[in-house]
């Protein structure tokens, strides 16, 4: 059932198919409801979770479908995919639970954890390149020597037909909603989604989100086709994509009702966001409808279902988004100040801080700077508050207390 204008389209009747054959092999997701964020958006909002999908991302739902789609003497030829690491795993996942031979080619930047879970899976993981397009050219060129056939993370009718379950099962979950806002990479999750909500629920608007390096989307749409960018940078590494695959942009272009933008501290304080308050853990890339939310709340008509398409994060990118979205969220202060150079001054300095209830990181006490008094010393201080306001309230604390606030 494709779109005859388009016939290697996938139509709503492939992923009605997809659905059937991903029966007991992938979960229905849960559905859980966001009070923060229906506050700020003025409407309900839940929080779709493929970050608790098996291997932990919707990746699953397309590999497994491709694959299940080949033939015996395809699938006696192996398959081989390119990926940062969700799509790696969602192959070779799928290829085992086949019995298929899998080889997966990932960047040689890959978080440690995805790369030891492909391995898990049963897939022969080798490195190459530093983003996923340059990734994607050395799986291309393993198929054209060895004949496994490349499953594409996101350029194909079968895949998008089946990340289009996910929209599936949103409208059965939560048949009054409004807006489905989803992170766009490739274009794999986003085109499917739309797929299949915009043939069953034309008035649902489904709005893509990219981060604010890696957006190939918004120059594409304008051009009409796919552009390559000249390159990408996002701390989201499952976005890092420099062109829409062909078949994605299609369908974006014709049913995704809006693409945006989002930068790198909304990305970081959505995943800090859905951490604290959701208890959910999400990777930077998953975390992207979150932080379209944050940024323009305003913009979405609720109820709204934000996709959390993946959890899989490394616990290095974990800690220092975490940190990066405090940072953004007013969490830490950096403060220099200018103090006398004798005993006590600086246990009497975090004891107005204690007072204060700022938590001290680090202090770095410098005596030796040239511009420096004789008898005066500068202390440079980390601080953990408690927001924006509480870092108000401790420099008034210390400006009442005497001490000189130099930066």
């Amino acid at each position: 059932m494709s779109d005859p204008n388009h016939p290697e389209n996938p139509g709503l009747g492939d992923v009605l198919a997809a659905q059937k054959t991903l029966t007991g092999i992938t979960r229905v997701t849960a559905l859980e409801g966001s009070r923060y964020l229906g506050d700020l958006v003025g409407a309900p909002v839940r929080l779709k979770c493929e970050n608790l999908q098996r291997t932990g991302s919707f990746k699953l739902r397309g590999a497994y479908t491709r694959i299940a789609g080949l033939d015996d003497a395809e699938r006696a030829r192996g398959v081989v995919a390119a990926s940062a690491g969700n799509h790696a795993q969602g192959v070779a996942l799928a290829a085992s639970l086949l019995g298929v031979e899998s080889t997966v080619f990932m960047p040689a930047g890959a978080p440690l954890p995805k790369i030891a879970a492909t391995r898990e899976y049963g897939a022969e993981v080798r490195l190459r390149g530093q983003v996923v397009d340059e990734t994607l050219a050395a799986a291309e060129e393993y198929a054209r020597t060895t004949g496994a056939v490349l499953i594409h993370p996101f350029d194909h009718p079968d895949v998008v037909a089946g990340q289009g379950t996910v929209g599936l099962e949103i409208l059965e979950q939560c048949p009054e909603v409004r807006t489905i806002v989803v992170g766009i990479g490739g274009g794999g999750l986003a085109a499917g989604v739309a797929l299949a909500v915009k043939a069953l629920r034309p008035d649902v608007a489904v709005i893509g989100v990219q981060a604010e390096g890696s957006a190939a989307y918004p120059p594409s749409l304008a051009a009409g086709r796919p552009v390559a960018l000249p390159e990408v940078s996002t701390m989201a590494d499952g976005m890092k994509v420099g062109r829409p695959g062909d078949v994605p942009f299609r369908i974006i272009a014709d049913l995704v009702d809006e693409v945006r933008t989002v930068s790198e501290d909304a990305l970081s304080a959505a995943l800090l966001l859905c951490l604290e308050r959701a208890k959910l853990v999400v990777e930077p890339a998953g975390a992207s409808p979150v932080a379209a939310l944050l940024s323009a709340p305003e913009a979405f008509d609720g109820p709204v279902v934000a996709v959390l398409s993946g959890g899989n994060v490394d616990p290095v990118v974990l800690e220092r988004s975490l940190r990066h979205g405090m940072a953004a969220a007013g969490r830490y202060l950096s403060l220099r100040l200018r103090v006398p150079d004798r005993p006590g001054v600086l246990a009497a300095l975090l004891g107005a801080l204690s007072v204060a209830d700022a938590n001290v990181l680090a202090v770095n006490h410098v005596r030796t700077d040239p511009g420096l008094g004789v008898s005066e010393a500068e202390v440079e201080l980390q601080l953990e508050t408690q927001g924006p306001r509480h870092c108000v309230e401790v420099r008034e604390a210390l400006g009442a207390a005497g001490y000189r606030i130099l930066g």
